[in-house]
């Protein structure tokens, strides 16, 4: 059980963000984001949008930086991915 964080690299509102992810359980990705301060709006149905700001904080409380490539990798191997297609049908 680990959560990932990918690199900051993802433009939006004048930003960079990361994608934080659990490769095994949701209640596990809540619990570690609310432990941190990041609020449930960050939430977008399997990860939360985080800011470059926060990346630091973040690996240093634990979790694991992994390339955008090795993120989806392992959310998809959790069963916890939820597809573009699947998210339109919310």
């Amino acid at each position: 059980m680990a959560i990932l964080i990918d690199d900051p690299r993802w433009p939006a509102h004048g930003r960079l963000w990361s994608h934080l992810v659990s490769d095994s359980d949701l209640e596990e990705l809540h619990r570690f984001a609310s432990s941190q301060g990041i609020p449930r709006r960050g939430f977008d149905v399997d990860h939360y949008d985080v800011p470059d700001s926060a990346y630091d904080d973040l690996v240093a409380a634990g979790a694991e930086p992994v390339g955008g490539r090795e993120l989806v990798r392992r959310l998809i191997a959790s069963g916890l991915r939820v597809t573009a297609r699947e998210r339109r049908g919310r």
